[in-house]
This record gives structure tokens, sequence and C-alpha cells, in this order.
């Protein structure tokens, strides 16, 4: 059964136990998650590979039920038609307490998975195309009206022309637009000029958060897929050191704690849900000790790179690729 992105109302979890949504609208399908999944408090995220491999336990441990154990959600990223197999199998079985949510990128009408959702009776599609400059000149005007904040017709053109389509760098840029006009009765367009620089501040906080999360083929695929300047070095290394910190935060409060989900939630400010997942793989993969030596060596980067400005670029890649390898910590 196919729905439109803005027919989530009519999805009845109780009845479509399983949904797949699909597209390359990474910031709509991340707000309609959060709208389906209100007030789902047991979700559990996977990678197809990670299912596809582990596919057994994968199944046991998902058509399992424990005694003291809600409803559960399980998220299945980055699918592909190879998935079609373990969804036939989970259908097969009669699911009653576990909804299951596929989340794929771009999906031809070919596609074996589509078809298959299309068709169904209960089970729910839905499309996420791109939104277009007039999407979101409205997603950026009703905002600022919300906020009481005036901006002018050309400010906001020149937001939505930087965000390259891309709902959810759109809304990160609005959120810090937003921050920036705490006490002002109104924003101008060269503030807005000099706060934005959208894409790149997205490029490289991905990069930064991969390195940490020691995803190492993901990494230099970002490094390879992006043509970083000398100049960006710093705010490169600038962003690193700023994450750094608040990942020693976290790693401190585990040590105590030694529960991940108590320590995610009592982070100020709070951590999106978007980020959720990659600041656990971070928090896993460092140690308070570790993280103290990186931000001690962090800092000698940086003086290193504002002395050496010509080959600040080569500087920050060597010590980028040093700590997203896996058989490396600082």
């Amino acid at each position: 059964m196919i729905l439109k992105s803005f027919e989530l109302n009519k999805i009845n979890l109780k009845k479509n136990k399983i949904i797949l949504i699909y597209g390359k609208n990474e910031g709509l399908k991340n707000e309609s998650l959060n709208l389906i999944l209100k007030d789902s408090k047991n979700i559990s995220n996977f990678d197809e590979k990670e299912v596809l491999e582990n596919s057994i336990s994968f199944l046991e441990s998902t058509l399992s039920k424990s005694l003291f154990e809600n409803e559960k959600v399980i998220i299945i990223k980055r699918s592909t038609d190879k998935i079609l197999k373990i969804i036939e199998e989970i259908e097969s079985r009669n699911i009653e307490d576990i909804n299951i949510i596929i989340n794929a990128e771009n999906l031809e009408k070919k596609s074996r998975l589509r078809s298959f959702f299309e068709k169904s009776k209960n089970h729910i599609c839905i499309p996420f195309y791109p939104d277009n400059e007039q999407s979101l000149s409205k997603i950026c005007l009703n905002y600022f009206q919300a906020k009481k904040l005036p901006i002018s017709q050309s400010s906001i053109n020149l937001i939505v022309s930087k965000c390259n389509g891309d709902r959810e760098i759109l809304l990160n840029e609005l959120k810090k637009i937003e921050l920036f006009s705490i006490n002002k009765k109104k924003i101008s367009k060269d503030e807005i000029t000099k706060l934005i620089n959208l894409l790149e501040d997205h490029d490289i906080s991905i990069l930064v958060d991969n390195c940490l999360a020691k995803n190492e083929k993901k990494t230099i695929n970002i490094l390879n897929e992006n043509n970083f300047s000398n100049e960006d070095s710093v705010l490169i290394i600038r962003i690193f050191l700023n994450k750094t910190k608040k990942i020693l935060k976290l790693s401190s409060e585990f040590e105590k704690n030694q529960n991940i989900d108590a320590t995610i939630n009592s982070s100020k400010p709070p951590i999106f849900w978007k980020d959720k997942e990659i600041t656990k793989q971070q928090i896993y993969k460092w140690k308070p000790k570790d993280l103290k030596n990186l931000i001690y060596k962090t800092n000698e980067i940086e003086l290193n790179i504002k002395k050496n400005l010509n080959n600040s670029l080569n500087i920050i890649t060597d010590f980028i690729l040093e700590q997203c390898s896996t058989k490396s910590n600082s």
C-alpha cells in the first residue's frame, strides 16, 4: 500500500507491522520517523549488511519475546532488494509485538522490494522525494514566522539556495540562525551570509563524526568525495576538537554508569535523534584517557596547521586517517 509523506496519520502500527520508507530526502524521513515512532521507546537500529551477515541470530532475536519487554521497533538502514528474503521470513511468522521499518535510498520501479510493499494490503510504502525550492522556502518562512523573527525574501532565497535541496541541512541551519538571533529583533542578510556556509559545515561535521566513530571506509570516502581546501583545515580541526570534548564528557559518564542510553539521554544540550547511533559508536570506541590524549594532540595539530597553512590539508588529512584507523587509539 502506497502512502504519501503527508499521510502519516493513516498509519496504524498495530496493523501496519512492516513499513518501507525510501528516497534521498533524509530530512523529511527523519521528521516522519519521529512522528511515526513518537510513542515508541524500544527502538533498535541495524544496517542491512549486519542483518544479512547474521540472519539466523537476527531472526531469533527479532522473533523472541521477553516477559519484561514492551513492543519493539526495528529499523534496518541502507536497505536494498537483498533484505526482501528476511522480510518474507518475518511475515511468515505472523509477528505481533514487533514493528519493522525498512529504510532505503532510491528504489527504481523495477525494485522487487518496492513492488512487494506497493502490492501489499497491510504493509506501508512511503516514497520521500527531494524537496524543491518552493517547499523549502515555505518551511523557511513558516519557521521564522513561528519564531516571530522578521526576514526578507532575498534572505530566504539565499538560505534555500545553499542547502542543495536537503531539508535536514536547512533545518540545522535555521536552528543555527535562531540561536544567533536570540535577543535580536531582526537579522540582516549579511549576518545570514556569514552564518550559513551550509554544505561545507555539513560535510565537515559528517567527516569528523565518522572519524571519531572509527568508520574508516566511510571517512576515506568523504575525504575522496569532497574538495576540501587548505582554508578548510582550520575549520575541520576546530570542529574535531569541539566534538572530541563533547565525547569526553559522555565517555566519562558512561564509564561511571555503564548505561549507554542513560548516558546519551543525559547529554546537555540534547543529542538529536539522528545523531544518537553514531554518538554511541564514538563512546564505545574511545576511553576517557584516550580522548584526553587526543585533545592534547588535536591542539598540537592546530598549531602545526596555522604555522604551515600551505601544507595544512596534508597535515589534517594524515591526522584524520590516523585517528579513524581501528588499529590506533590516539
